[in-house]
């Protein structure tokens, strides 16, 4: 989703290039269909053209919220245990180096699922209820969850390969 915006920004930013900007606190985000884009508060989508307007397609297929970091227990408990998906729950921590690097692997993995499942991600230092509450020990440690309940789960690093039958394991391919 960010690299949209940092798209729409360029494109925008081209398209008033040649243009005096007011001061930056004189910009605003523009309305309608260009969702977060900063321009200047004179413009409208409808006068910064259609090239600008097909901009709007991007941000409809970046990228779904196949991933989210979990908030609290409450936001674990809604999106997570009564989630109508599968769900993958990456327990993480910041200083953790096999957590960046399993963690772009798993979204990789997640994103090749087209929304058939989605990934929770749960910073132990942030949440150590609930990494004590499901045992984890390690980090990286990766829990799969079908329906509430706990259906696999794995600790360290895994290719891309192992991570893809995992996944597909979970929802049952």
């Amino acid at each position: 989703m960010m690299s949209c915006r940092i798209i729409a920004r360029r494109i925008c930013a081209r398209r008033l290039g040649d243009l005096r900007r007011p001061p930056a606190s004189a910009f605003r985000p523009c309305s309608g269909s260009m969702g977060h884009i900063v321009c200047p508060p004179s413009y409208t989508p409808s006068s910064l053209g259609p090239s600008l307007l097909l901009s709007r397609s991007l941000s409809l297929t970046c990228r779904r919220h196949e991933s989210f970091s979990v908030q609290d227990a409450d936001d674990f408990t809604e999106r997570v245990i009564n989630s109508s998906l599968p769900v993958l729950v990456d327990f993480h921590a910041q200083w953790c180096g096999p957590c960046k690097i399993l963690g772009p692997r798993l979204e990789k993995a997640i994103a090749k699922q087209q929304g058939r499942v989605t990934m929770a991600k749960v910073d132990i230092d942030d949440h150590t209820d609930l990494a004590i509450e499901y045992g984890v020990s390690a980090v990286p440690t990766v829990i799969a969850m079908r329906g509430g309940n706990v259906v696999d789960q794995f600790v360290g690093i895994k290719d891309e390969a192992q991570l893809d039958f995992f996944v597909g394991k979970l929802i049952g391919q």
